[in-house]
């Protein structure tokens, strides 16, 4: 291999300023919801700076943007992006760092004329956020989107995924033909900020990801009885609040004794019904969001947060139902991926750790056709989804160059 390649740092910072001003809202967050004004404008800077590049763009069924250098269909190519649209509020880095270094990269192979066995393909997904519910522009990429799926998707206001869509005069049900072959993608590598705290707090500037957790996400619902909170007794009350404060004291001992170290478990939407001050609450609806790196654990964890809701609810004398509201599979990188990603960090001479993610990513669902792997940059106290999100630019920049070193080295 020859000496390492370098991005344009100023042209990077320049495109990821610019990208971060698109759907940028007074609270200083990004509004970049898929199908959104704001998104629509993202997808258009993206396919500019494409055209710009003197590379082929392209737009599949499901609305997944690529910018492609030596393409040539039945050659297996080397891909790498992530997301351009956002949570509300979000920060300017997540999803987006991918694509802007993708891209970069991809310019700096056609600029400098490198020479390369494979196509490469930078990739901006559509929905990664999960408006209508799943990671629509990788899932669909993988043959994971069915038709009952495109038809039944809606987000949080009832607005539907076929509706969203044709207001923007792409046709849903095209999704189900941007399905690629597992023979076209000979790898693919996602550059992402961290979203946790692990990097910035051990002070190492890149995190070479090794798996994937998966996760199950439930909305619970416990039924017991309203009634009035001044006349109705304590030992006669059938109160949901009180079933759902001992499941929430029962979460850490369910993860000790059926979890592993990197097992974590979150209620984090609570619904009190019927919501008066002057009320015994009838009704608790609640998410619970479990994820773990290994399908094992999360199978155990699920029965035994099944069993400790069930045992709460009997002896409460409250009903317990739950709905499973998505389910996605945890995944081990590839070594291939890993390995070329080490070999790119080590010529960078720069300290780098193994770490899992905890967090869903295009990685994960790609990964069920191709072999797949991710790198960290770290993420300042932990923070994103949020205006706070911040990753210093040396970090940036070095991420961006191990990434195009990555790819070369895939693609060589």
């Amino acid at each position: 291999m020859t000496d390492e390649l370098r991005v344009n740092g100023e042209r990077l910072r320049a495109d990821l300023e610019e990208l971060s001003g698109i759907g940028r809202g007074e609270d200083h967050g990004v509004y970049r919801m898929a199908f959104s004004d704001g998104d629509m404008a993202g997808r258009t800077w993206f396919q500019e700076r494409v055209t710009a590049a003197g590379l082929d763009f392209h737009q599949d069924g499901a609305a997944n943007l690529f910018a492609r250098l030596g393409w040539e269909e039945g050659r297996p190519s080397v891909m790498s992006g992530s997301h351009l649209d956002t949570v509300p509020a979000a920060g300017y880095l997540d999803g987006a760092l991918g694509v802007v270094c993708a891209l970069e990269a991809v310019r700096v192979l056609k600029e400098q004329g490198v020479a390369l066995s494979r196509p490469v393909e930078a990739v901006s997904f559509t929905d990664e956020e999960g408006r209508f519910g799943g990671l629509l522009g990788s899932q669909a990429m993988a043959g994971q989107v069915t038709p009952e799926y495109i038809h039944g998707a809606r987000d949080l206001t009832g607005m539907t995924l076929v509706e969203a869509m044709a207001s923007r005069g792409l046709d849903a049900r095209s999704t189900l033909r941007a399905q690629r072959r597992p023979e076209s993608i000979h790898a693919y590598v996602e550059l992402h900020i961290e979203q946790g705290p692990v990097l910035d707090r051990k002070g190492v500037s890149l995190g070479v990801v090794e798996a994937i957790a998966g996760l199950f996400k439930w909305e619970v619902r416990l039924t017991g009885v309203a009634n009035h909170a001044g006349t109705t007794p304590m030992n006669m009350r059938q109160d949901a609040l009180l079933g759902l404060a001992e499941f929430a004291t029962e979460i850490e001992r369910v993860l000790e004794e059926h979890g592993s170290p990197r097992s974590v478990a979150t209620v984090g939407r609570v619904q009190l019904l019927p919501g008066a001050p002057n009320v015994v609450p009838g009704q608790a609806v609640f998410s619970l969001d479990v994820r773990d790196t290994d399908p094992e654990t999360l199978g155990y964890l699920g029965e035994a947060f099944r069993r400790t809701l069930s045992a709460i609810a009997r002896r409460r004398n409250l009903m317990f139902e739950f709905q499973v509201l998505s389910e996605v599979a945890p995944v081990q990188c590839a070594s291939t991926v890993v390995g070329a990603v080490e070999q790119s960090s080590a010529a960078a001479g720069r300290e780098s750790m193994r770490l899992h993610s905890g967090a869903a990513h295009d990685a994960q669902i790609i990964a069920a056709i191709a072999p797949s792997g991710m790198i960290f940059v770290p993420s300042k106290e932990g923070r994103s989804h949020s205006a706070a999100e911040w990753t210093a630019w040396d970090d940036i920049e070095l991420g961006a160059n191990v990434l195009l070193n990555t790819i070369r080295r895939l693609a060589a």
